[in-house]
């Protein structure tokens, strides 16, 4: 069974925005080039079998999921201190999908395939109309 894992993207504001960051990350090389879409937790998901390699990671952007990435794989590590770490390492492709509010929370909670939200195709909506539109009717919960 696949699930999936959803995460808070801090300092961010925007799926446009977090785009531009991978983009000016791989750019400018501000990070190592396997590294720009891994994002590092504290914890190891117990049930890693379930979603390395077919779930995704859903991004809490302004209080709403608004996009996912797939997660390729799951690596446990230990950091200089020897404290724990889990990496997850995740598909370039951040996939938009419909707003669904969310409250605040700290670290990662796991999705059920279920509660995840659908994809939102912005190319089809947009080539009907004005793509900015058709984001502000998304984030709105419209679309």
């Amino acid at each position: 069974m696949t699930l999936h894992l959803v995460k808070l993207c801090v300092g961010i504001s925007s799926v446009e925005e977090l785009e531009n960051w991978y983009a000016e990350a791989k750019a400018f090389g501000l990070r190592a080039p396997d590294r720009i879409h891994t994002h590092r937790t504290r914890m190891f998901p117990r049930r890693s079998d379930e979603i390395s390699g077919q779930g995704s990671l859903y991004w809490v952007i302004g209080g709403a999921i608004r996009c996912r990435q797939p997660i390729l794989e799951l690596k446990a590590g230990t950091d200089e201190d020897g404290r724990g770490y889990c990496d997850i390492v995740m598909a370039e492709d951040v996939v938009h999908t419909r707003a669904q509010p969310r409250r605040p929370f700290q670290g990662w909670r796991y999705l059920e395939p279920g509660d995840a939200p659908p994809d939102l195709n912005l190319e089809v909506v947009s080539a009907e109309g004005d793509p900015a539109l058709a984001q502000e009717l998304s984030d709105l919960g419209l679309l």
